[in-house]
């Protein structure tokens, strides 16, 4: 008979967001297990940007300074005309951001970032290799299955498994995502042709072409020895089984070609290029149900063209942990209804402007975004 594991609070997910809800939550004083279908953990995906809003977390953590220490330190994030080049807002970051929003803003490779905070983590209570089955709600727990025939009995259970979230299906039933009409290209550059160019590339600059489509483009690294792109490209339809396809050069000639030098220069540059659907899902009514509340993709996919889907889980990651701070384990309930009265209005607004592709496109304060102060907001 398989013998049934007993513990507090169980997070299913170790991603960006789910990292971060395991640490704060155990900086906080609770008993965190972190549940992950991964087999390991690896140098995954690509370029993030990471707001003041979200810096200050990590120094919650502890983390702020090493992550500023890899990290890429942008100036400004520059919108530019794709065609011409000509400046359509120039938002200033670096030193701004420091004296206005009181942290750092940084662009840095996803994978390190993840390392980084995989590593803050009691490697003994991260199960990599556990894919979620099944979900049973009982009276004193929920019963966890995974593909291992692991049994994990947790009193609460929080959701940080994505826009695919089985514990999103849990409660609102099994539909899938919607395809947004959009797909996105990413790239790291050959640092050596770029450079051949002879070109001044900024550490994070936006194109913008006619219907919204774009190329953004930003250091990865503080040296900055790595160059990354993300596309944004409206299509018919996404007609592959596959989470991603291989892309080309050719394809993005295709589609870019014939544009200002520097972006004919990030095209011949690339090597490696892949392409990715976009999937949204409307606002949810529902975060939580009982003994099961989401966070991040989970309950707000969004659209990457903001930069802060991440930053989002990682906001609620705080706050979450706040508001069980405040109550306790025993009144989850309240904990959780203060989370959701929180974070639901923000967390809808960046998804609606995440979707509308509009953000930054024309001068504008971003404060509202980046000047959040995840332990300041009050809580009812």
């Amino acid at each position: 008979m398989t013998t049934v594991e007993e513990i507090d609070i169980a997070v299913v997910g170790a991603g960006l967001g789910g990292a971060a809800a395991a640490a704060l939550l155990a900086e906080a004083g609770f008993s965190v297990h972190s549940f992950e279908q991964a087999p390991e953990f690896t140098r995954l995906g690509a370029g993030i940007h990471i707001g003041p809003n979200v810096m200050k977390i990590f120094r919650h953590l502890g983390l702020e300074e090493t992550l500023a220490k890899i990290g890429s330190h942008p100036s400004h994030w520059f919108s530019r005309d794709g065609k011409t080049g000509e400046y359509l807002s120039e938002i200033p970051l670096g030193e701004f951001a420091l004296k206005e929003y009181g942290a750092p803003y940084i662009t840095i490779h996803r994978g390190d970032m993840h390392a980084v905070q995989i590593e803050a983590l009691d490697s003994r209570r991260v199960h990599f290799g556990h894919r979620l089955t099944d979900i049973e709600e009982r009276d004193s727990d929920v019963l966890l299955s995974f593909d291992n025939g692991k049994k994990v009995a947790a009193k609460l259970v929080i959701g940080a498994d994505g826009i695919n979230s089985m514990i999103r299906e849990k409660l609102l039933g099994v539909e899938k995502p919607r395809f947004s009409g959009w797909i996105g290209h990413r790239a790291l550059v050959n640092m050596d042709k770029l450079r051949a160019t002879g070109l001044e590339y900024e550490r994070c600059v936006k194109w913008w072409w006619e219907q919204s489509r774009h190329i953004m483009a930003y250091a990865t690294k503080n040296d900055g020895s790595e160059y990354y792109y993300v596309t944004g490209v409206p299509v018919d339809s996404w007609d592959h089984e596959t989470g991603f396809v291989d892309s080309s050069r050719e394809e993005m000639e295709a589609i870019f070609g014939g544009s200002h030098p520097m972006v004919q220069g990030l095209i011949d540059a690339t090597e490696e290029v892949t392409k990715w659907p976009f999937w949204n899902r409307d606002p949810m009514g529902l975060w939580s149900r009982g003994r099961l509340v989401m966070i991040g993709d989970a309950c707000h996919p969004m659209r990457p063209h903001m930069a802060q889907g991440a930053c989002m889980a990682i906001e609620d990651a705080a706050v979450l942990a706040r508001c069980l701070g405040l109550t306790g384990m025993g009144d989850y309930t309240t904990a959780f209804r203060m989370y959701e009265n929180a974070r639901k209005d923000r967390a809808t607004k960046v998804q609606t402007i995440s979707n509308a592709n509009t953000w930054l496109k024309e001068p504008e304060d971003p404060a509202w975004v980046y000047a959040y102060e995840p332990y300041g907001i009050e809580l009812n």
